[in-house]
């Protein structure tokens, strides 16, 4: 398999914990991002793979190009079910996907890059950005820390579906400036994920393209 990543993009460091947990090969092909220093994901060589041209995509051993990380992690999910990131129970599984879907659908789009220039276009000064990037992180986590269990990781004592889309939102929000201090459940969480061999494998410091 190859995964087209951006060392920092949240969105691709999902896939990569996703397929460290599931202890799977694959060739990383890094795109970069910055603009006007790379700007590869705008390049036709790569709008072939990804009309969208945003990261991650995924080639499949069988040569097919899937995009958006909640579709590449649900085919990772039913093509190789051993190390499960879901729970047996249903109504476990129902609340793992639905922090999932907390962090990729309420709280990482309005602080993805195009929306952050897209806002300084329209006059919002680096103080008003901040302060919207540290608005909607926040009320996502203060969300979730109700969300999630009192041990372990979200909801267990293995990582699942949930401890997937989260760590790389914790990421975010570090590198953000937004303050931690009130979601004790949730550094239970990181703390335990900064010690786990998958999450150390995906981490953004450990990226055949982070910087040296």
């Amino acid at each position: 398999m190859e995964l087209f990543t951006y060392y920092r993009s949240t969105s691709s460091y999902r896939v990569r914990i996703a397929l460290a947990l599931k202890g799977l090969d694959y060739q990383a092909v890094p795109v970069n991002l910055l603009v006007p220093a790379g700007g590869e994901h705008r390049q036709p060589a790569y709008l072939a793979i990804n009309p969208q041209g945003r990261v991650p995509a995924l080639r499949t051993d069988e040569g097919c190009v899937l995009t958006q990380s909640p579709a590449i992690i649900e085919y990772l999910e039913e093509r190789y079910p051993q190390v499960a990131l879901l729970s047996a129970d249903l109504a476990t599984r129902a609340h793992e996907r639905g922090v999932a879907a907390l962090v990729a659908c309420d709280i990482h789009p309005l602080h993805n890059v195009s929306v952050l220039n897209r806002l300084r276009q329209l006059g919002q000064d680096e103080e008003q950005v901040v302060e919207w990037i540290g608005h909607w992180i926040g009320q996502g986590l203060a969300a979730i820390e109700q969300l999630i269990g009192d041990e372990g990781y979200c909801f267990g004592a293995q990582p699942g579906l949930a401890d997937v889309y989260l760590i790389p939102q914790l990421y975010a929000a570090q590198r953000f400036g937004v303050p931690m201090a009130a979601y004790p459940r949730i550094a239970r969480v990181a703390a335990l994920a900064e010690q786990h061999p998958a999450f150390i494998q995906a981490h953004p410091a450990n990226q055949p393209d982070t910087p040296a």
